[in-house]
């Protein structure tokens, strides 16, 4: 039995999905256990593309079972039109399950995103206007609907009654005068219920008797380190903690079952709307990088903002993370740049910074300072398909001191080098 966690190590975007999906041959259950319809994942298998926003990416792997924890924060409607869509493709899907615990984005929530990103003025942080925000705020609150709650009729519609009321006085604050039929909302949303009832149930208990059973489980993170509630860029940060130790907090199984930790990493560095970016290239540097690498958003379709490899980002990814090992993706888009920088340390004034800080003021003044590696051809993609039937050494040399550096830098061994979208474009090093 192994249960292993994979996460983002950057701000998203690092190829989780392909990485993901790569770890769910050898897994009995996949488990998603945070974030929202707000993170994207995208799996190429042979000519079909698969993308993903609330489905565990495991889903395409017919003899699996799939989780969506007690961390997730759920749209139903998305999740049912996910389903929708895959059985619409004929594609025999994993079994789902869904804990009973889960909270659910309810339709003021995606009105109360926007109206407090739009009242934000300049200081807006660039949300997906998706409700994920409002849902977490509710769910700590203790006003939040669960998804078991969409199958008990009385206890949905008693929520709904004092929530809704609310809900319309505190938009009506940001300007927005919304109306809402508890009514409408409740058949709505009850309707969802009956369809997922077979789904729906404490997954806690069922992963815990899978680890008793020596099931191998792997769990899937959203986003990634720097987008961390706690830990990232904050405010501008998801709302949910993206880094390994939530894994247990939001599926309902204890700390000392975890065996493995992967981070996935891209061979430059992405991100997606506001916040500050030290290694960013807004030049044309950055838009080779972007329209080499299709650097856009899978949920928003947003371009990203595109930059050199961090090394600071991805030594304090390991720290909070426990990485016990990377997978590093896109490697190949990097091919034909001659001239490679990976940021090792910031200046900030005339001090040297290794750690990441968490002072929003001092990282916006912080200069990357850059250890410079040679690059390597671009290639074809048959050429790299043909490197990864013959595995490590067939790469190119500069390339492996390029992990190498990697290696060195954050004290963590390369165990995944992606160098193409598909599953076969992929060596795995023990």
């Amino acid at each position: 039995m192994t249960v292993t966690i994979v996460v983002g190590a950057q701000w998203g975007d690092e190829g989780k999905g392909k990485v993901i999906d790569y770890y769910a041959k050898n897994a009995d259950y996949i488990v998603r256990f945070q974030g929202g319809n707000n993170a994207g994942h995208t799996i190429q298998v042979g000519d079909d593309v698969f993308k993903f926003h609330i489905l565990p990416s495991g889903i395409i792997r017919p003899d699996k079972t799939v989780i969506i924890g007690n961390g997730v924060v759920i749209d139903p409607k998305v999740l049912l039109d996910e389903l929708s869509e895959l059985k619409s493709r004929g594609v025999p899907i994993a079994k789902v399950l869904i804990s009973d615990r889960a909270n659910v984005i309810m339709p003021y929530h995606k009105l109360q995103d926007s109206a407090e990103e739009n009242a934000e003025g300049d200081a807006k942080i660039g949300t997906t206007g998706r409700g994920i925000g409002p849902t977490y705020t509710d769910k700590t609150n203790r006003h939040g609907i669960r998804i078991g709650d969409l199958i008990d009729d009385e206890l949905l519609m008693g929520k709904l009654e004092n929530i809704v009321p609310a809900k319309e006085r505190l938009l009506r604050s940001l300007g927005k005068n919304a109306e809402f039929s508890v009514r409408d909302i409740f058949e709505e949303y009850r309707g969802f219920g009956r369809e997922l009832h077979d789904h729906i149930m404490d997954s806690s208990v069922v992963l815990n008797q899978a680890i008793m059973a020596n099931a191998d489980i792997l769990f899937e993170g959203a986003q990634g380190a720097q987008l961390d509630v706690d830990y990232g860029t904050y405010p501008y940060v998801t709302s949910s903690n993206t880094i390994a130790g939530n894994a247990c907090v939001g599926s309902g199984i204890g700390p000392t079952h975890i065996d493995e930790v992967i981070g996935v990493v891209k061979a430059y560095t992405t991100r997606v709307g506001k916040g500050p970016f030290p290694t960013e290239q807004d030049n044309e540097t950055g838009e080779l990088i972007r329209k080499k690498g299709n650097e856009f958003g899978t949920t928003t379709g947003r371009p990203r903002r595109c930059g050199w490899l961090d090394m600071v980002i991805l030594r304090t990814a390991c720290r909070l993370n426990g990485l016990t090992g990377l997978a590093i993706t896109r490697l190949d888009v990097l091919g034909g740049v001659s001239k490679l920088l990976a940021c090792h340390s910031y200046m900030y004034n005339s001090d040297k910074l290794v750690n990441f800080p968490g002072n929003l003021r001092i990282l916006e003044m912080c200069k990357p300072q850059y250890h410079e590696l040679p690059g390597w051809d671009e290639l074809q993609k048959e050429e790299w398909r043909e490197i990864a039937k013959k595995g490590y050494d067939a790469l190119p040399e500069n390339l492996k001191k390029y992990l190498e550096y990697i290696e060195n830098d954050c004290k963590t061994p390369v165990k995944i080098i992606s160098i193409g979208p598909g599953r076969e474009d992929t060596i795995m090093q023990n």
